[in-house]
């Protein structure tokens, strides 16, 4: 889906591949592999392919179909890295430049950045299993299987499993971003 997306807005622009590889620092052969469908970008590589081409990550999976209804199924969803790998998040939802729906996994001891970061939007983050540790500004909550968390996500914040088991969670994020 993020493939076909990005092999028209590149063409909508006039830029080959080579010429996009160049704006965005990405090999070309990465950007061909991701238009194919025979690599997943990391969050980082979409950030940088949504300001070369003018968009939001959000737009990037967005399709001109109106949508109606979606059914979401294991194995069909799209993954979204993080910027340095840590986490890699399942898209439960389709991107419609309002909502993005991600399930997330954290084994013990993981982390989901280096260093707390912030965007202009609200999570909300349901915790599925286990304990997961999220750090707002400078204040860590647990929230444990079952609760949720909600913040304005422009505080510097990032997860953490402090835990021996595994966590699973819910991230809603609106708007979706950049």
């Amino acid at each position: 889906m993020i493939g076909g997306r990005l092999r028209d807005l590149r063409a909508e622009q006039g830029l080959s591949l080579r010429a996009l590889a160049e704006r965005t620092g990405l090999s070309a052969t990465l950007l061909s592999q991701i238009e194919r469908g025979k690599a997943e970008p990391s969050l980082k590589s979409l950030r940088l392919l949504a300001s070369v081409l003018g968009q939001s990550v959000g737009e990037l999976f967005d399709s001109s179909e109106s949508l109606t209804v979606r059914v979401s199924r294991p194995g069909e969803r799209s993954r979204i890295t993080s910027p340095r790998g840590y986490i890699q998040y399942e898209r439960l939802a389709p991107s419609n430049g309002q909502l993005e729906v991600l399930r997330g996994v954290l084994a013990p001891g993981e982390v989901s950045s280096d260093e707390p970061w912030s965007h202009p939007s609200i999570e909300c983050v349901v915790v599925l299993t286990g304990t997961l540790t999220v750090h707002v500004a400078e204040t860590a909550h647990e929230v444990t299987a079952g609760e949720s968390v909600t913040f304005d996500s422009r505080h510097a914040h990032r997860y953490q499993n402090v835990t021996d088991g595994v966590v699973e969670f819910l991230v809603s994020v609106a708007p979706p971003s950049p």
